[in-house]
This record gives C-alpha cells, structure tokens and sequence, in this order.
C-alpha cells in the first residue's frame, strides 16, 4: 500500500501490523471505534534516529511539515488533585498550556508532565506519544486545525514509526475534545 502522506518505503493498515506498536496502542486499534475505519489508520516505520519533527520531515518529505502533530502529556493542578491529558497540536505550533489548556481542565496550574510521568502513565516511549491507546478516562484535547486535516502524522507509541491517522478519527477518540486555539504560532 501507498501511504496517503508522505514518502515511504512502505505502509501498512495498523490493524495489520499490531506487533509493530506498543501493548496500548495496538489494543487501541484492536478496540478500535468509530466513523472512520480502522484499516484507515496507516502505521509507516521509520528510523528512530530522525524521531524528531524537523529532521524527520528533512528525510521522510518537506510537505511533512504542515500535516505532523505532536502529542504532549500535561498536568492540570487545583487543590490536591492532578489531572494527566494528552494535547495535540499541529508540529508547526505549541500547547497553549496557561490559556486553553489549564481553562479547559479548569486547573489552578497546568504544566507539562514530567518525563517519567508521560511514559509510565501511557506506556509509550518518550518522542513517540500518540493520541491513540491513551488511558482510558483522560482527555484528549485536539487542536481544530489537526482535525481538519485529512491525514495526521503522529507517533505509534514508539520512537521507530509513525501513524497516519485521519483528523476525523483524531477528533472522534476516547476522551476527545476538540478545541480552536490549542496551538499557538
């Protein structure tokens, strides 16, 4: 199969590939529910080394650019308690963790979780984060313009591959809420 983004060796519809992701992940699409089918998310294996967005996109296409997003875990704080989301904005922008974020999580403080608090709660690896097999009851706050788009590149829940996910499917997860403004320029 062609990937619909990109310029890879080779794609593969995610269900078809399960022992490529990580336990959650594959779970996830196992589980999989929605409008848009399961055989529509395309898992692409990449080399770990160009992990990250900007050597990334040098290797794997420049159009890469505009259709990559990012998935970051934050913590929203107020009083003794800590709320864990994810956020997915565009790679071109970042969270608006103090506006949007701690609004929408109606925190006193928001901040990005810490390292070992990312990994240890999702069971992905760090600079792989995908917005597909998070914890079940956490909120997944979806930037509009990441929904708009027709295909998203995002992460597999390891650092070695990637996910091309439509938007529609992004904005229809578990715990999904789609918001203008996530990303800021």
């Amino acid at each position: 199969m062609r990937a619909p983004i990109g310029d890879f060796d080779a794609a593969t519809p995610a269900p078809d590939c399960l022992d490529e992701l990580t336990a959650p992940v594959a779970e996830a699409v196992r589980q999989w529910q929605g409008s848009v089918p399961a055989d529509r998310i395309v898992y692409v294996d990449t080399d770990p080394r160009w992990a990250d967005t900007a050597v990334f996109v040098e290797h794997y296409g420049r159009d890469l650019l505009e259709q990559s997003a990012n998935c970051v875990v934050v913590a929203g704080k107020r009083g003794g308690g800590t709320t864990l989301a994810a956020c997915l904005v565009l790679s071109t922008t970042r969270v608006d963790v103090n506006g949007v974020v701690r609004r929408q999580l109606g925190a006193r403080k928001a901040s990005f979780a810490a390292m070992d608090t990312a990994t240890g709660e999702t069971g992905m690896e760090y600079g792989g984060i995908t917005p597909v097999g998070l914890p079940a009851g956490w909120p997944v706050l979806v930037d509009a313009a990441v929904a708009d788009l027709p295909y998203v590149l995002v992460g597999s829940g390891r650092r070695r591959g990637k996910l091309l996910v439509p938007g529609k499917a992004l904005a229809e997860l578990p715990g999904a809420v789609v918001l203008e403004g996530l990303g800021v320029g």
